[in-house]
C-alpha cells in the first residue's frame, strides 16, 4: 500500500526542474538507505542539467532522552560549515524520522556555539521523514524548516473521521498505547500507570482531542493512516470477492463448505481489485501489484501562533507517464522569510542572459559552473543559459543587445534622404543652368563670339552636357532591371559625346590657325564635315564598347546582404567589371588627347581662342576622374553610387564652367566687346 519510491524520486527531480534550480545540496541519513539515495539521485538530476554541490550525512545524535537539555547532544560532523559556505539555496534531505531527528538539533546548537546566524534554505524532504513528529517540532526547530517542501504520503479527508475524533473517549478504547498518548498530550495520569505519575491529575477520559494544538495532534487523517484505511477496505473487498466466488461455486456444486481462508488465497482477488473508496478515489493495483495512488507535495509553514503544519500544494501521480506526473500550485507556496516571497534561486553561477553564452570554466567538472561570455559580433542567443550563439538568417541581423534577430534595413540612394535630395537638386540645378546657357547662345547666335567657335558644335556640346546631368537621375532611387541596364551605358556614351565635341572643337581651333598661313591646303578640311566626323567616330567607338558589354554581361540588380551590418543594399552588379573599366579607360583616353591638343594650342594668337579654356577644363576633368577610381573602390552601397554621381556632376560642371563661363561673361556683362568691329580691331 506504499507507493513506489521511484515515483518519489521523480517527484523530487520534477520539483527541482519546475523551479529551475540547478545547484543543490544533499543531506542523507547515515545508513544503507541514505547511501543508496546519495548514489541514485545525482544520476537522475544530471540527466536534466542539475548538479549536486555537496553531499553530507545527517549527524548522529546520542540522547538520553528526547526531551532533556540540548547541552547533552553529542555533535558529530561539520554540516554547519558546509551550509555556511555553499551557494546552494536548496537542500534535499533524505532519511526517516528517527535517523534525521538530530539534524535540526545540530543546526541549532552549532549555530548558538558559533554565534553566527545560519542563512535559511529551502529544504526538500521525503515521505520517510515526518516533520509533524514531536521529535522535530520544537519552536527553535520549526524556524529552520519554515517553507520546506515535502514529498508526503497521499492523504484525504475521510467522511466521519473528524466526528469520530471529536467524540473519542479514552476509556472506550482502554489500550496501554492510548493511555500513554493521553498522558503525554494532556499531562494527566490514567490508572495502572507507575507511581512516578502520582503528582499529575487523574485523566477523566472526557478530554477533547480537538482542544490540542494542530502541531500536537491533527484532526485529519495522516498519510500513513489513509494508506491503512485503504488497505483495510482493500482487504475487505478482496475477502468479499473471495467468498462470493466460493459461494457461487458451491451453489453450482449443490454443496456448502465454509472454512477459514489462508492469506495467500486472497492474492488473485487483490490483484484484480478495483473500487472507489468512501471519498470517491479509485483504489486498484497496477501490473506490479503497487497501489495506484501517488504522493502529495506539502509546504510546511510556521504560523505566528507557533503552529507548524503542512499545506498541500501539489501532487506526484504514479499512474501517469513520467512527463506528466508532477503538478504544483507555485503561487500557493510559502518560502522562507529571507526570500520575501520571491522564487528562490539556487545556481552555481548566475544565469547567462540572452545575448550571452555559457563558457565552461577550466578545471571545473560541473556543467553548472561557468562564465558568461557575450556573443561574437553577428550572432545572438535568444534564451537564458544558451550553450552557444547562433547566426541570424541572411535577411536579418542581431539587435543591439544581441538577443534577437531583426530584419535588415533595405537601403539604396533614395530621393527622400538628405544625400539623395542634395545630389538630385544639384543635378537639376546644373541641368537648368545648362539650359539657360544654351538658350542664351541661341538668342545671341548671330554675335561674333558665338559664331567664332563653330556655333553648331557649341550647341552639340551644350546638349551633351544636358545628357550628362540628366543621366545622374538613373543612379538615384531603387535600382531595377531597366535602370541597372541603362545607367552606366548612358553615362559612358554621354561623356564620350562630350569629350568628342571638346576634341572636335580643339582640333577645329588648331586647324583654323594653320589655315591662315598662305598656301596652306588645310583650309579645305575646315567646316562642319570634319567636326562631325570626329564626333561620330569617337562616339561610335564608345557605343560599340557598351553594346558588347550589354550583350555579353549586362548589369543587373542584386541584394548585398553582407557588406554592411544591419543593411541589405540594393545595388547594381556591373556584370563585367572589366567592361566598366574599359568604358572609363576610353573616356580617359579621349580626355588625354583633348588635353594634349588643347595644351599645344593654348598660345595660338587668335580672337576668342578656346584652347586655353579647354586645357584648364580637361585638367579639371582628369583630376576628378583620377581621384574617382580609388574613392569608388573604397566605398560601399549607396555611398559608392553617390561618389559616381558626384564625379559626373563635378566633371561636367567643371567643363561647363571653364568653357562657357568666359563667353557668358562677355555675352551678358560685356556686350560692348562682342561686336564685329571689336573682333576685327583685335585681329588687326
Amino acid at each position: 500500500m506504499v507507493p513506489n519510491e521511484t515515483v518519489q524520486l521523480e517527484g523530487i527531480v520534477g520539483l527541482i526542474r519546475y523551479f529551475k534550480w540547478t545547484w543543490i545540496g544533499l543531506v542523507v541519513s547515515d545508513d544503507d538507505n541514505g547511501e543508496v539515495f546519495a548514489q541514485t539521485i545525482p544520476l537522475l538530476l544530471s540527466r536534466h542539467g542539475i548538479c549536486v554541490a555537496f553531499t553530507e550525512k545527517a549527524p548522529v545524535v546520542v540522547l538520553e532522552s528526547y526531551y532533556e537539555s540540548t547541552n547533552k547532544i553529542l555533535l558529530v560532523g561539520n554540516i554547519l560549515a558546509t551550509l555556511f559556505a555553499t551557494k546552494a539555496n536548496v537542500i534535499v534531505a533524505y532519511g526517516d524520522t528517527y535517523s534525521m531527528h538530530g539534524l535540526p538539533m545540530i543546526l541549532y546548537t552549532q549555530q548558538v556555539a558559533a554565534k553566527q546566524h545560519l542563512t535559511r534554505r529551502v529544504w526538500i524532504t521525503t515521505a520517510q521523514w515526518d516533520l509533524s513528529s514531536r521529535i522535530v517540532q520544537r519552536d527553535w526547530n520549526a524556524r529552520f524548516f519554515h517553507g520546506t517542501l515535502s514529498i508526503a504520503d497521499h492523504r484525504n479527508d475521510v467522511p466521519g473521521f473528524h466526528s469520530f475524533l471529536q467524540t473519542f473517549k479514552l476509556y472506550q478504547h482502554p489500550t496501554i498505547l492510548l493511555r500513554q498518548f493521553w498522558h503525554t498530550v494532556f499531562h494527566c495520569r490514567s490508572p495502572n500507570l507507575n507511581s512516578s505519575m502520582l503528582h499529575l491529575k487523574k485523566c477523566t477520559g472526557e478530554e477533547k482531542l480537538e482542544s490540542l494544538d494542530e502541531d500536537v495532534f491533527e484532526m485529519r487523517m495522516s498519510g500513513q493512516s489513509y494508506s491503512i484505511y485503504n488497505a483495510v477496505y482493500a482487504f475487505a473487498h478482496a475477502l468479499h470477492a473471495s467468498y462470493s466466488f466460493r459461494w457461487q461455486t458451491m451453489r453450482r456444486n449443490l454443496k456448502l463448505e465454509l472454512h477459514r481462508k489462508q492469506p495467500w488465497e486472497l492474492h488473485p482477488f487483490l490483484q484484480k481489485l478495483h473500487f472507489n473508496n468512501s471519498i470517491g478515489e479509485e483504489v486498484y493495483f497496477n501490473e506490479n501489484q503497487e497501489w495506484s495512488t501517488g504522493y502529495d507535495i506539502v509546504n510546511w509553514v510556521n504560523f505566528p501562533n507557533k503552529s507548524f503544519i503542512p499545506v498541500r500544494v501539489g501532487m506526484v501521480n504514479s499512474w501517469t507517464s513520467s512527463d506528466h506526473r508532477f503538478t504544483i500550485k507555485s503561487e500557493a507556496v510559502i518560502w522562507a522569510n529571507r526570500f520575501n516571497q520571491t522564487l528562490p534561486r539556487s545556481l552555481c553561477t548566475e544565469q547567462c542572459h540572452p545575448g550571452y553564452s555559457k563558457k565552461i570554466l577550466e578545471g571545473e567538472n560541473s556543467s553548472c559552473c561557468y562564465d558568461c561570455s557575450q556573443c561574437p559580433e553577428g550572432t545572438i542567443s535568444n534564451q537564458t543559459d544558451a550553450y552557444q550563439c547562433i547566426m541570424c538568417p541572411e535577411d536579418e541581423h542581431p539587435n543591439k543587445n544581441q538577443n534577437r534577430c531583426i530584419p535588415k534595413v533595405i537601403t539604396f540612394l533614395a530621393y527622400d534622404e538628405p544625400l539623395g535630395i542634395s545630389l538630385a537638386s544639384a543635378s537639376l540645378s546644373f541641368t537648368l543652368l545648362t539650359t539657360v546657357v544654351l538658350g542664351t547662345f541661341v538668342k545671341y547666335e548671330s554675335t561674333p563670339i558665338v559664331r567664332a567657335n563653330n556655333r553648331d558644335l557649341t550647341y552639340l556640346l551644350l546638349v551633351s552636357f544636358l545628357l550628362c546631368f540628366i543621366c545622374t537621375f538613373l543612379f538615384i532611387g531603387q535600382p531595377n532591371k531597366v535602370t541597372c541596364l541603362l545607367r552606366q551605358a548612358a553615362f559612358g556614351n554621354a561623356f564620350s559625346f562630350v569629350l568628342s565635341c571638346v576634341l572636335a572643337k580643339t582640333i577645329t581651333v588648331v586647324l583654323a590657325f594653320m589655315a591662315t598661313s598662305p598656301g596652306n591646303t588645310i583650309r579645305k578640311w575646315l567646316g562642319k564635315r570634319l567636326a562631325n566626323y570626329i564626333i561620330f567616330v569617337c562616339s561610335l567607338i564608345q557605343v560599340g564598347i557598351c553594346t558588347i558589354w550589354l550583350s555579353t554581361s549586362p548589369p543587373f540588380p542584386v541584394l548585398d546582404k553582407f557588406s554592411q551590418s544591419g543593411q541589405i543594399i540594393v545595388e547594381c552588379n556591373e556584370g563585367s567589371v572589366t567592361m566598366f573599366y574599359i568604358v572609363l579607360g576610353y573616356m580617359g583616353f579621349q580626355a588625354s588627347v583633348s588635353f594634349l591638343v588643347a595644351f599645344l594650342a593654348r598660345k595660338l594668337p587668335d580672337t576668342f581662342n578656346e584652347a586655353k579654356f579647354i586645357t584648364f577644363s580637361m585638367l579639371v576633368f582628369c583630376s576628378v576622374w583620377v581621384s574617382f577610381v580609388p574613392t569608388y573602390l573604397s566605398t560601399k552601397g549607396k555611398y559608392m553610387v553617390a561618389v559616381e554621381i558626384f564625379s559626373i556632376l563635378a566633371s561636367s560642371a567643371g567643363l561647363l564652367g571653364c568653357i562657357f563661363a568666359p563667353k557668358m561673361y562677355i555675352i551678358v556683362l560685356r556686350p560692348d566687346i562682342n561686336t564685329r568691329d571689336q573682333f576685327f580691331k583685335k585681329k588687326r
